[in-house]
């Protein structure tokens, strides 16, 4: 709960709203193995993994309440259908708990709804069909704001459990001429909230990177963030007093930012 720049919160609370990302495409097994531990041990909502990861990610958080979440059709979202949903399937059936799907970007640019539904519709029943859950990414950087929302919409009509700003890897090119992506914004979030049913969640990724940015997302109504800061911020949680019980704690807002694509 919020007001103003203010938010109530237990250690417990934020660190079920992590889902720690293990995602970048260099990461050798000892480094998942180290970011595993790293999930463990901040006791995490997830564990964000590529889908050939899931069987280690499921070993080595046995026994904990830190769920499998692999990633599909990451990042560009640019295979079939079919295949997407037989990724989506298997990863599920491997032991995958949360399933994060990437859009096809392009289908939604060229306004091919009917597409981009069906696609949506058909990973999401796979995935609920072996007992998981679905978030959507849409990969704002690329879109409008007209395409978040019927995004937000279809995935409302489709009853997905969450929709997703980007996967951290949608580089554009921004108003100085460099490459790179601006994620989760205060507008893009405003807006999905209020474009969502009640019953979606919405998690933010992508900028996402200090106490103070997550506490500001809470506010919004985000319900679940994807970091690699986790350790950062979770300790900058403790030194800010934040621990069992719930206290109310002031965050310095995140800055709009503006880019170009």
């Amino acid at each position: 709960m919020s007001t103003d720049n203010t938010v109530t919160v237990t250690l417990s609370q934020l660190a079920k709203m992590i889902d720690h990302s293990l995602l970048h495409p260099t990461m050798t097994d000892s480094d998942i193995l180290t970011g595993l531990k790293i999930a463990r041990e901040q006791n995490v909502a997830t564990a964000c993994v590529k889908p050939y990861l899931i069987p280690l990610a499921k070993r080595e958080l046995a026994g904990i309440d830190v769920l499998v979440c692999p990633v599909i059709g990451f990042p560009h979202g640019n295979s079939t259908s079919e295949i997407k949903v037989q990724e989506a399937a298997a990863a599920a059936q491997a032991g995958g708990q949360e399933i994060d799907m990437v859009v096809n970007i392009g289908k939604v640019l060229g306004g091919d709804w009917e597409y981009v539904t069906r696609e949506i519709d058909e990973i999401n029943r796979a995935v609920v069909r072996h007992g998981a859950i679905l978030k959507v990414i849409f990969e704002n950087d690329y879109l409008q704001p007209e395409h978040i929302v019927r995004l937000c919409e279809i995935c409302t009509k489709l009853e997905v459990a969450f929709v997703k700003t980007s996967t951290g890897y949608g580089f554009v090119k921004q108003s100085d001429g460099s490459y790179n992506y601006l994620g989760a914004t205060v507008s893009d979030l405003k807006l999905m909230r209020k474009h969502s049913g009640p019953k979606v969640q919405i998690k933010a990724a992508g900028g996402v990177r200090t106490l103070d940015d997550m506490l500001h997302v809470m506010s919004l109504g985000v319900t679940r963030i994807g970091a690699t800061a986790t350790v950062a911020i979770l300790d900058e949680a403790r030194k800010r007093g934040i621990g069992k019980e719930p206290v109310t704690v002031t965050f310095k807002p995140m800055q709009e930012k503006a880019g170009g694509y």
